[in-house]
């Protein structure tokens, strides 16, 4: 007998961009066989015929991917198991195949929870607005049965021909050799780093490259700061020229300096922005409102077209597609390439850099200090219930300091006299504001971040 779901229930799995939870709890095989199952009639309707799946390194992925191919086949689609992949590894997938795809992961999230990221073909994103919505009124009113043949189940790997697309659109066969530490966080990084490195003037040391869902030695959430310090330490102790720090599946990718300092998202976007102007002379380059301005300041010194984004990776893809851009980045170490059917790929962010690292003498640290011309905060997280009138109470106490205000993505403040600015965002599944701010010194940002958390405090 078909399993009942109610909104309310599928409401704590499916989110806005993808699918997760506790296993055991929240999801199992059961219910991700029945999304496959609608996945797979929508796809049907659209006039698809085959989806590519992969898996991280999690206990319950194979599991779980097995049951989403059941699914997909009893509408008629065949699925292609592609077995353990990277989440952009499986975009390569959908891309190359022109297919429609689904990711087992939960990327960052601890071992007790799995979930899916799914997408169209050429790697185009199903949210919520896209697919998610009517996947979840199809659980909820049943999916029609589906009597034609089911589809085929067969398995092909593509690390190979993923490693040799990377090489093929970064050329580091001519660069000078660079030692690179890498901490894998016993994720998929550990699978896909030594494929596409092979045969490069690259030593790589590897850290914690073991694939292991339980991650015995960190959170595979490499922004947190506490999950950089032994990468920070083993760059360090390697004397190392650079360390990357990947997430779980793989599609994020943190920098580290020779000298242990972490690099900002924001100065790697900035570094890739003005390598791929040089490429693409006048290009659109794609950034969400919380990096550095140093980003759009970068994009047009360099004769380029900055566009600015919401804070969300569908929102960013959406851009990349809607204005042609080439490149698109995140404060959160999403990297998004045209060239890479606009999806992100934190491997190939890397290989930018160690190209721009690579044809030339200086030390990371001298090479990216030209991009960290502001002090960030970093994202701070306030305990909030009435999100908008703690907004309304900051802009107030800020009064005749603000030169100007944007709603773009909750609200963002530009400071008079000064580069300075804040945006306070209101959390969609969780009772927080979201600050981010950033100015010339770090005094200037802690005076803002007192502020904001004084006026707050008070209101709460």
């Amino acid at each position: 007998m078909a399993r009942t779901y109610t909104h309310e229930q599928l409401a704590q799995v499916i989110k806005a961009y993808d699918v997760r939870g506790v296993v055991g709890t929240d999801i199992d095989a059961a219910a991700v066989q029945d999304m496959g199952a609608a996945f797979g009639y929508l796809l049907r309707q659209e006039g698809e015929t085959q989806v590519v799946l992969g898996y991280d390194m999690r206990p319950s992925s194979p599991e779980l991917a097995a049951a989403f191919a059941k699914g997909l086949q009893s509408q008629g689609l065949a699925a292609i198991n592609s077995g353990l992949t990277s989440t952009d590894e499986l975009y390569f997938a959908s891309g190359s195949r022109n297919c429609a795809g689904a990711m087992f992961t939960a990327s960052h999230n601890p071992a007790q929870y799995n979930g899916i990221k799914m997408c169209r073909s050429g790697a185009r994103p199903v949210g919520w607005d896209t697919g998610l919505s009517a996947i979840t009124e199809l659980l909820v009113k049943g999916i029609p049965a589906y009597d034609g043949t089911p589809g085929e189940l067969s398995s092909q790997e593509v690390l190979a021909d993923y490693a040799t697309h990377l090489r093929g659109l970064v050329d580091l066969s001519q660069i000078r050799p660079l030692v690179v530490a890498v901490d894998a966080a016993n994720g998929m990084g550990g699978h896909t780093v030594p494929a596409v490195f092979a045969g490069l003037p690259v030593d790589i040391r590897p850290l914690y490259f073991e694939l292991d869902g339980s991650f015995p030695n960190h959170e595979a959430n490499p922004l947190d700061p506490k999950n950089l310090v032994d990468l920070q330490k083993f760059v360090v102790a390697e004397k190392a020229d650079i360390g990357l720090a990947f997430d779980g599946d793989a599609d994020r990718c943190f920098v580290i300096a020779e000298d242990g300092t972490p690099v900002t998202p924001s100065a790697i976007c900035a570094l890739v922005a003005q390598r791929y102007l040089q490429k693409y002379p006048g290009a659109t380059i794609i950034h969400n409102l919380i990096t550095s301005k140093s980003v759009p300041e970068v994009i047009l010194e360099n004769g380029g077209r900055p566009v600015r984004t919401r804070v969300g990776h569908s929102f960013i893809k959406d851009s990349m597609a809607k204005e042609q851009a080439v490149f698109g980045g995140e404060h959160s170490a999403h990297y998004y390439f045209q060239e890479f059917w606009n999806a992100d790929s934190g491997i190939l962010a890397a290989m930018h850099v160690l190209a721009e690292l690579g044809r030339q003498d200086l030390k990371l640290s001298e090479l990216m200090a030209k991009y960290l011309r502001y002090v960030p905060s970093g994202e701070i997280n306030f305990t909030v219930q009435d999100q908008q009138g703690a907004i309304a109470a900051v802009l107030e106490s800020f009064g005749e300091q603000i030169a100007e205000t944007d709603e773009l993505d909750g609200v963002t403040v530009q400071l008079k006299g000064s580069a300075a600015w804040f945006n306070l965002r209101a959390s969609n599944t969780e009772p927080l504001l979201r600050l981010n701010a950033e100015a010339e010194t770090a005094e200037k940002v802690a005076a803002i971040v007192q502020q904001i958390h004084k006026v707050i405090a008070s209101s709460n």
